[in-house]
């Protein structure tokens, strides 16, 4: 099936087939990897995108499911001059980040979160990020990076 599918403001026309993921389309096909694949279940989110700006994970959609839509991914968080999307900065300046692996995902539900919840407390941040996990952290640095850019 040819499905056209905007990433990061770039259109992206290609030939799939019908049971391949969002997730594959994003690394394969267009070849964006910040988008990591993490369990195959759904159950880490690390594969976590916005799709029409909302979060959601990757692993859980087809590619044809996305055709006509909009997509962000990690890449895409960062103004075009490089300048760090705000919670990505907040992550490394608040040690949101241990090995990387799961960054990508929490980056991507923490701002839809705060576009849901502009001014959450911290027990908000650590429900609404319970869909994504960290193997590294004790989370601890992680929501404290939310919670500083929801302040910022």
């Amino acid at each position: 099936m040819e499905i056209t599918v905007t990433i990061n403001g770039k259109a992206h026309t290609a030939d799939v087939e019908p049971r391949q993921l969002l997730v594959q389309f994003i690394r394969e096909t267009v070849g964006l990897t910040g988008t990591n694949i993490g369990c195959d279940t759904s159950s880490c989110g690390a594969c976590s995108i916005h799709l029409d700006g909302e979060a959601v994970k990757s692993c859980t959609l087809l590619a044809v499911q996305a055709d006509g839509h909009s997509v962000t991914t990690i890449e895409g968080m960062a103004s075009a001059d490089g300048t760090l999307h705000p919670m990505q900065q907040a992550f490394m300046e608040n040690h949101g980040l241990q090995c990387g692996y799961c960054t990508p995902g929490m980056v991507m539900a923490a701002t839809s979160l705060l576009k849901e919840n502009p001014n959450p407390t911290e027990e908000e941040v650590r429900i609404g990020l319970e869909g994504n996990l960290c193997r590294c952290t004790g989370y601890h640095n992680i929501v404290q990076s939310v919670l500083a850019c929801a302040k910022g």
